[in-house]
């Protein structure tokens, strides 16, 4: 559905030119929910706006449903875009116009006749939860409503794409959850591709089939949402992560962990290990077979379980101790049971450290 070729995208700067977008390509597939996430100025508003060109690259090509969009004339290019609708975080409500009358308007616009806008919108109005509240102005709506406005007028001219630039940065979490689970439902129930911008790594663990993670201008990492979770590669999506799964131990748990070490028996090792795990795997009883099969004695330091894309996935932390031959199989142990270990060893007597 859209296929970006080696964006590059420069702004002017005192300087000489910016740049804000440097070699980015990407494929979005139909009817996904595609994330693009990235700290404040990383270039992730800047891309999601070359898909309908309101940022027009510097080179590369931008192709839409099989259009490229970055060939068409002016007057194809606004017909273009009738079939990427966008969504803002500011709403961009009239403030003069009633909710009916803020859906409306992009269909009063393309010389639509009453009759048929009232087709059109009376059922969007219902989708996002407005039917009630038609007669209303902005001024008497909440935030949450009123992006819900944004979203139905985004999709009065049935496009096949819809944008959303930051939507839910401006909404308290139960609001952005709501928000998010009308987009999902747009999605399955219209089939429209929607492309997500966000900074916030929990909207695109609720929402998100796979994500793009964009840093200074370029792809930092890009794959399934759950990869990425159980799998990160670089620092900034670890980073991101953080505020759902803590890639750092607290100071109270390495305080355990030095602990623990320095009461080992002698003889004997201890190795802290960092478990990712997701699917079937979260279900197994991999500490159960580690203390039975391999002998180990096994701390509980820190950990939890969560779900994406209806998947189990997970992080445990655990402190580890016995003889230096069966630590050695513990790896391999959780290798063959799809169970990610990061391992830390710690002798008697030496302070651990992740």
């Amino acid at each position: 559905m859209i296929d970006l070729r080696d964006i590059t995208l420069n702004y002017p700067g005192p300087q000489g030119p910016v740049t804000a977008l440097a070699g980015i390509t990407l494929r979005v597939a139909p009817r996904e929910i595609f994330g693009i996430i990235g700290r404040s100025g990383a270039g992730k508003s800047s891309l999601v706006r070359v898909i309908n060109l309101l940022n027009r690259p510097c080179s590369g090509q931008v192709l839409v449903d099989g259009r490229d969009m970055t060939r068409l004339s002016e007057a194809e290019l606004r017909a273009a875009r009738r079939d990427i609708g966008m969504v803002f975080q500011h709403f961009n409500l009239l403030s003069s116009r009633t909710v009916y009358g803020n859906v409306a308007l992009p269909l009063e616009l393309s010389g639509m006749d009453k009759a048929a806008i009232r087709a059109r919108v009376q059922p969007l109005l219902e989708l996002v939860g407005l039917a009630e509240l038609a007669e209303r102005y902005p001024a008497q709506i909440s935030g949450g409503q009123k992006q819900r406005v944004g979203i139905a007028r985004a999709l009065a001219s049935q496009p096949k794409v819809l944008l959303s630039d930051e939507a839910t940065s401006a909404l308290d979490p139960e609001t952005t959850r709501s928000i998010l689970d009308l987009l999902r439902r747009v999605n399955r129930e219209l089939g429209v591709t929607v492309v997500l911008i966000t900074h916030q790594m929990q909207v695109i663990k609720q929402i998100a089939e796979r994500v793009a993670v964009i840093d200074a201008g370029q792809i930092a990492e890009m794959g399934s949402v759950l990869q990425l979770f159980t799998h990160p590669r670089e620092a900034i999506t670890r980073s991101l992560i953080d505020e759902i799964v803590p890639q750092t131990l607290p100071e109270t748990v390495l305080a355990r962990v030095h602990a623990l070490s320095q009461n080992l028996p002698a003889g004997q090792t201890g190795k802290l290990l960092r478990l990712s795990y997701a699917g079937e795997q979260a279900y197994e009883p991999i500490l159960a077979h580690l203390i039975r099969e391999l002998g180990l004695d096994v701390s509980i330091l820190h950990g939890q379980i969560d779900e994406i894309q209806e998947q189990a996935f997970g992080s445990l932390a655990l402190y580890v101790s016995g003889a230096a031959t069966d630590l050695a199989r513990a790896g391999d142990f959780l290798h063959a049971r799809g169970v990610l270990a990061h391992v830390d060893a710690v002798q008697a007597g030496e302070a651990a450290h992740v």
